[in-house]
């Protein structure tokens, strides 16, 4: 009966995949839906990097509160009816955007849109746990950061266009009406989304005396050493990914003396780069079970470009070069970083605590991502652009030391 309920078959998978990357992008889509129009509204409300920089900080610090809330949440009502109200609050953030006539209701759109944001990972990946076979999750998870990759493309390109066509009010209740179009799509896909468990978590291993955590309660998860680690792992990771995410147009035109819209396709080419090195991650990760070695190589790869970068003695030539190989260097590392965490903190608490499990471990995520803005806004202010490229390969060096931590314990 057991091995009958791990062969779904393949068709079930893709579609369960395929329908959480859906929402999984439009997630990744708003987080762009401030970034790309940082010009414009410095611009109209008379602000600077730092000011621009706290709308992601307020943004991912409530994503990554209400992302480790979320996590009970969908284990108490279902990831479905979650991931549906994800959807719910991105279309009012995007509304209050196209409302927006002063900075206070900027932090208020941010707020909103951190809010919705917070829903998606406990619910993805509790859906996926449950409704995709195990022995396909490396190339799930591979397709879920993947969707994440494209929804940052689009998002960019989508809030550039419209705005310079429309302006920013209108690109926001486009966004909107995006976020809508999900939200019906995935309301007559119950039937595939809001089911009971298909693959089956791994058996919990014996755990060191010093990482053992009580089963019954609900936060036990919290006394597990690795469970932390895990957090700390996205924290410095993705902190360098917020840095990249808000400002490489401006660090690459200020330190390489190009323009503006060659550092906005930096970005571009980093985040298709991150696209490719995330479907490679995902046949990397169903071939070598070392999560942990993966993990560690591809940052390594990512952390020298970035040093490479931060030295200002690249040829203008090789910045896109660059930025497409940092891109791969962290996209092949999601997948296995997925099921490194997947082996490293559900293996001991069960199916049942999937959603708070990983609530509270990709909250590290939203953190990372609140943190450097914050971390770099003032660097920037005061012309130490270098300063903020070498920020991100430093945070990249200490992910590594951490994936390795996690995986000595696994």
């Amino acid at each position: 009966m057991h091995d009958a309920i791990l062969e779904r078959p393949w068709r079930h998978d893709a579609r369960a995949a395929t329908l959480v990357g859906l929402a999984h992008m439009t997630s990744h889509f708003f987080q762009m839906l401030l970034p790309p129009i940082y010009p414009l509204l410095m611009h109209d409300f008379g602000i600077g990097y730092t000011e621009a920089g706290f709308l992601a900080t307020v943004f991912f610090s409530i994503s990554s509160t209400g992302q480790a809330l979320a996590g009970f949440v969908v284990d108490r009502f279902g990831a479905f009816r979650v991931l549906l109200l994800g959807l719910a609050l991105l279309v009012a953030a995007g509304l209050m955007l196209g409302l927006a006539n002063s900075y206070a209701q900027l932090v208020a759109t941010a707020a909103l849109a951190g809010a919705g944001n917070a829903m998606f990972h406990p619910a993805d990946f509790t859906i996926l746990n449950r409704r995709v076979s195990a022995a396909r999750l490396g190339h799930a998870f591979a397709m879920h950061g993947l969707s994440g990759n494209l929804g940052w493309a689009a998002g960019a390109a989508f809030m550039a266009a419209v705005s310079a066509l429309l302006g920013w009010h209108a690109a926001g209740v486009c966004a909107a009406g995006v976020a809508l179009l999900a939200l019906l799509f995935l309301l007559t896909q119950g039937a595939v989304l809001d089911g009971g468990m298909v693959s089956a978590p791994p058996p919990a291993p014996a755990l060191p005396s010093q990482d053992v955590a009580a089963r019954p309660g609900q936060f036990a998860f919290l006394r597990s050493p690795t469970v932390w680690l895990c957090f700390a792992f996205f924290l410095l990771a993705t902190g360098a990914g917020g840095i990249l995410q808000n400002f490489a147009p401006a660090m690459l035109s200020h330190v390489y003396g190009v323009t503006l819209a060659l550092g906005t396709m930096g970005l571009t080419a980093y985040l298709l780069g991150s696209a490719c090195g995330t479907v490679l991650g995902g046949f990397v990760a169903g071939r070598d079970a070392r999560s942990a070695r993966v993990v560690a190589l591809s940052l390594c790869l990512a952390a020298g470009v970035s040093l490479a970068l931060a030295s200002a003695q690249l040829p203008v030539l090789l910045l896109l070069p660059a930025m497409v190989i940092l891109g791969i260097g962290w996209g092949t590392a999601s997948p296995s970083r997925d099921l490194l965490i997947r082996q490293a903190a559900t293996a001991q608490f069960g199916a049942d605590s999937f959603g708070r499990v990983y609530g509270f471990v990709y909250a590290g995520l939203d953190s990372g991502l609140a943190m450097g803005p914050l971390l770099v806004g003032p660097l920037l202010d005061r012309g130490f652009f270098r300063s903020g490229l070498l920020c991100i390969a430093l945070l990249q060096i200490g992910a590594v030391v951490v994936a390795l931590g996690v995986g000595r314990r696994v």
